[in-house]
């Protein structure tokens, strides 16, 4: 589809009134998956064990369990200088990753992307130290069963899953700590953003409720989790559209790693934990297995120099079309700035 129909079909479309995701029933959300994983995997062949990170740096949040332990672990045991951005656990997880890859190099920051304050800290104590990052993993998310409002008036889905990255990519950007590539520099800064691909689907953005606080129980909950991915991959996508205009500067990119047993769900109702759990641990993938695509994407010479990628497990893909539109991205932009600034007398454009 060129861009004249895509733009033709995004006017036709947008008369849609409220933002709604793929999924609204969490086992049909949680099963929709399952066929992925038997469908082949053009890249899974490709990661070995010389493919390593000696001498990198590299942030993840979210690490205290799930996908974002394991891939702490598995970058620290490739060589990796590893920075584990949490909330919460910090010391023990920042013991258990140094166990279980035997690796020294592995340091414990918190970072809660629910305060505003928090993300500041955070990267003020990255410049305080002189640290400089080569690849950003953005992992953390939260899945709630109903609405919680954050202190800054937002919904904590919301400022979480999406807000919250756009300020730390912002923060890390501007004050050089990811420091955009030069020919220098060998290896080219990466951010990865990690999605799911029920994003695909999802509505268009409706900036009637863009950042607003807006009440909601268990269905708009599965929606809204699929609707905030599909409305950060159009960040991601617009991200990469304004750091790479004359090259690659920053290899910008969206993995989503399949159906992973992970924690996500430990906030939903009882009962529901209960059916979801059992069809995580019974057909969902181990957040060590799910790790590798993701540690691939980091690392893997294939993807030196490229940006505005999409790879689903180990599998090359398209991201619903939406998310290409250079007008969905450059509102978006537009008006994600403009709520940072209402929310945070520190926020910051980004200095290109």
């Amino acid at each position: 589809m060129d861009w004249g129909t895509m733009s033709w079909t995004a006017s036709k479309l947008k008369c849609c009134s409220m933002s709604h995701g793929r999924f609204n029933n969490p086992v049909v959300a949680a099963l929709a998956g399952f066929k992925d994983l038997f469908r082949k995997q053009e890249f899974s062949n490709r990661l070995g064990e010389n493919d390593r990170f000696d001498g990198k740096t590299c942030l993840i949040t979210g690490t205290n369990s799930g996908l974002g332990f394991a891939l702490a672990v598995e970058m620290a045991r490739r060589g990796a200088r590893v920075i584990l951005a949490n909330r919460r656990l910090l010391e023990e997880t920042e013991a258990r990753v140094k166990k279980l890859s035997s690796s020294a190099q592995v340091e414990a920051r918190f970072l809660d992307l629910s305060k505003l304050e928090s993300i500041q800290a955070f990267v003020a104590s990255m410049i305080k130290d002189n640290i400089s990052i080569d690849v950003t993993i953005l992992n953390a998310g939260v899945a709630l069963p109903k609405a919680r409002k954050t202190a800054s008036g937002q919904e904590e889905m919301f400022l979480v899953n999406y807000l919250s990255n756009v300020m730390l990519c912002t923060l890390l950007l501007n004050k050089g700590i990811i420091s955009r590539a030069n020919e220098f520099k060998e290896f080219k800064p990466r951010i990865l953003f990690i999605s799911s691909d029920s994003h695909q689907e999802s509505s268009y953005i409706d900036y009637d409720e863009f950042g607003k606080y807006i009440d909601y129980g268990v269905k708009k909950g599965i929606s809204h989790y699929s609707y905030y991915k599909l409305v950060m991959n159009t960040y991601a996508t617009e991200l990469s559209r304004q750091l790479n205009k004359d090259g690659v500067d920053v290899g910008v990119n969206v993995i989503c790693p399949g159906p992973v047993h992970s924690g996500i769900i430990k906030e939903a109702p009882f009962f529901l934990r209960k059916i979801l759990g059992a069809i995580f641990w019974v057909i969902f993938r181990s957040p060590k297995k799910a790790a590798l695509p993701v540690v691939y994407m980091s690392i893997s010479p294939d993807y030196e120099g490229r940006a505005n990628k999409y790879q689903h497990m180990f599998k090359s893909k398209k991201m619903d079309e939406k998310v290409y539109l250079p007008e969905e991205g450059e509102k978006l932009w537009k008006r994600s700035f403009e709520l940072w600034h209402s929310i945070d007398d520190k926020a910051e454009d980004l200095f290109l």
